[in-house]
């Protein structure tokens, strides 16, 4: 039974229903917003949910099996956890003080389309790794989302007491600008009363945004190599040739090591693909 459980888990076709089912459930709660479907179509749509969760339940119950007599080690993964707790609130009952509940339960089960999709979790793990990593550029922006506040509200509260008028006001304002949407009008309505002005904007949409905000790129980047490379890794784990791989991987680093010790060493021969000259065999 375990077996037959593990090898339909596996199997793509599997994969591939459960993925389909999860786009009509999308379907049918977008479908329940419309009232006027909902009163010619309610009960249809009602029954659809049920047949959903049903299919739903039947393939946790597949999956739960194919660990045998381990079960807890389903709840070991995180996006196992997450499709459990999912499945299990879309059981409450759709009445009374529970019908928010059961919507809600029911909505949630689109988000099942992450858990099911390897690229889809991947970015969700890099976001979550990231999360650490972005603490001190988050420091960053907030110090100078507040110098800039305090200095605007100084410069620029008397001119434009809408967009200045006090350190709140301005820091909205600076958010407002970091997301580069109506930051001209603000700009023009303190360059009426300062000719300078630009400056202040300028620095801040310079430094801000496009340093600061690529800083968040370049984390996201780099976590999101990390998660490639690990995730990569635990592939090679599972192949039947791993043992040629990691031999293949350090034949790798070898070469590597070998090229970069014969350029630093003979600089002379770092043109590619030029052959040396023979030695010209003596004349007699």
């Amino acid at each position: 039974m375990a077996e037959w459980a593990r090898r339909t888990a596996e199997d793509g076709r599997f994969q591939t229903a459960v993925f389909v089912v999860i786009i009509l459930n999308a379907v049918v709660v977008g479908l329940e917003t419309s009232p006027y479907i909902m009163s010619r179509y309610g009960a249809l749509l009602g029954w659809a949910n049920t047949v959903i969760l049903l299919i739903f339940i039947a393939e946790l119950t597949i999956r739960l099996a194919a660990h045998g007599r381990n079960p807890l080690a389903f709840f070991r993964d995180g996006w196992n956890l997450f499709d459990f707790v999912i499945v299990a609130a879309s059981l409450v009952p759709d009445v009374g003080s529970f019908t928010t509940v059961a919507r809600l339960a029911r909505l949630l089960r689109v988000t099942r389309l992450v858990s099911i999709h390897p690229e889809l979790r991947l970015i969700i793990s890099v976001m979550v790794r990231s999360i650490p990593s972005m603490g001190h550029v988050v420091l960053l922006l907030a110090l100078l989302l507040y110098v800039y506040g305090v200095l605007g509200f100084h410069l620029f509260s008397k001119s434009d007491p809408a967009n200045w008028g006090s350190l709140g006001t301005s820091l909205l304002t600076l958010f407002q600008i970091l997301t580069l949407e109506g930051w001209v009008e603000v700009q023009e309505v303190s360059l009426r009363a300062h000719s300078w002005s630009w400056i202040y904007y300028g620095s801040f949409v310079v430094i801000a945004v496009f340093v600061v905000i690529n800083l968040f790129i370049a984390v996201v980047i780099n976590n999101l190599e990390s998660a490639k490379a690990e995730h990569q890794a635990e592939l090679d784990d599972q192949n039947p040739d791993r043992t040629l791989l990691v031999r293949i991987e350090s034949v790798k680093r070898e070469l590597n090591e070998l090229e970069r010790i014969l350029r630093r060493e003979d600089p002379t021969h770092l043109t590619l693909g030029t052959p040396e000259p023979r030695e010209q065999p003596a004349e007699v």
